[in-house]
């Protein structure tokens, strides 16, 4: 089994990777990271022991896997440690926040034992399963417009990191990390990129939307977020020469990851193609679960799920996209590869 140590016990770790790992047969937990030090609060790894610093587990375990569900403006000094202590990570999105600091930690990896991979777990969506499956059978014809939307109802602050001003922070780096990863998973690099990034709410000190499209050609990928949407919305649309496919509401697999249904059965979900005859679709299966399983196989080949580089391509289509929405206009392929 692979010994695991939890770095950080808040959300993501408590929803998107502890149900996985304690029911897999292939980890075992052995210790948490966490300024608070209360070990009741731990639940099926209460018995584990918590470490106040990563220096303090890094020097006092015998774990091979770290798991860093910190802040991301701590993902960077805790790769660097794990890297450096030649310890196997999973880092959550962003895993690091500048093109910068992604090219000093692969040229660190290249050098290590370390094995690296994020947790860019939207890649087994159900839905966007669908959307490669359908894709790669031509379902609709040669696509011509992809929109991806992931979209909320928070119009009031909150007092939290992800909505502190600095670098890191905000929706884009939040849920834009997702959406883009998806889109440059499905078609590549685009030939250039346009984006708004907005801050609209009321006492707001980072960004709480944005409107990205990447072009393919004469193809475009649409990709936005808001945080006043109080109604029913795509999830995904897909346009192609032959028809429309269009999917509502986002994959349920984090509610049931929250309410503990999860390993009771996956709920099922439909999609709506519209070619002839309108039709519903069943959504593919969604599988968080199976990155975990992936990631378990991956560190005995020594091989990433989601590598350091792809990762690197992310942040810079978050920087462009920035770039971007501060200049007010498209920024082309050229203008990046200079």
């Amino acid at each position: 089994m692979i010994k695991t140590i939890l770095v950080g016990f808040g959300f993501a770790a408590k929803v998107f990777h502890l149900p996985h790992l304690v029911h897999s047969d292939k980890y075992e937990v052995v210790g948490v990271v966490s300024r608070s030090g209360a070990s009741k609060e731990y639940g099926d790894v209460s018995h584990v022991p918590v470490y106040r610093t990563l220096d303090e587990a890094l020097s006092e375990s015998d774990a091979t896997l770290y798991i860093i569900t910190t802040p991301s403006d701590m993902h960077y000094d805790m790769l660097k440690q794990c890297i450096l202590t030649g310890k196997d990570v999973l880092v959550e999105k962003p895993a690091f926040l500048t093109v910068e600091e992604g090219n000093e930690l692969i040229q660190l990896t290249q050098k290590s034992d370390s094995v690296v991979s994020v947790h860019q777990n939207r890649r087994w969506d159900g839905d966007f399963l669908t959307i490669q499956q359908m894709l790669q059978e031509e379902t609709l014809g040669d696509w011509k417009v992809l929109e991806s939307r992931f979209d909320r109802f928070r119009p009031v602050t909150r007092d939290r990191w992800r909505e502190q001003p600095g670098i890191g922070s905000g929706i884009l780096y939040d849920l834009g990390s997702h959406l883009i990863d998806q889109a440059l998973v499905l078609f590549g690099e685009p030939d250039a990129i346009y984006a708004e990034v907005m801050t609209q709410r009321e006492n707001g000190q980072t960004d709480d939307g944005f409107f990205v499209v990447l072009h393919y050609g004469e193809k475009r990928v649409y990709l936005r977020s808001g945080s006043f949407i109080n109604s029913t919305y795509p999830r995904f649309e897909m346009h192609g020469v032959k028809g429309s496919f269009v999917k509502y509401g986002l994959d349920k697999q984090e509610p049931q990851l929250i309410d503990g249904t999860f390993y009771q059965g996956k709920e099922k979900e439909v999609g709506t193609i519209y070619i002839e005859e309108t039709k519903e679709v069943m959504i593919e299966s969604g599988g968080y679960d199976h990155f975990f399983s992936l990631l378990a196989d991956g560190l005995a080949k020594r091989e990433p799920v989601v590598s350091l580089e792809e990762a690197l391509k992310v942040t810079r289509f978050i920087e462009l996209a920035r770039i971007s929405s501060d200049k007010g206009r498209v920024m082309r392929k050229e203008e990046w590869m200079k």
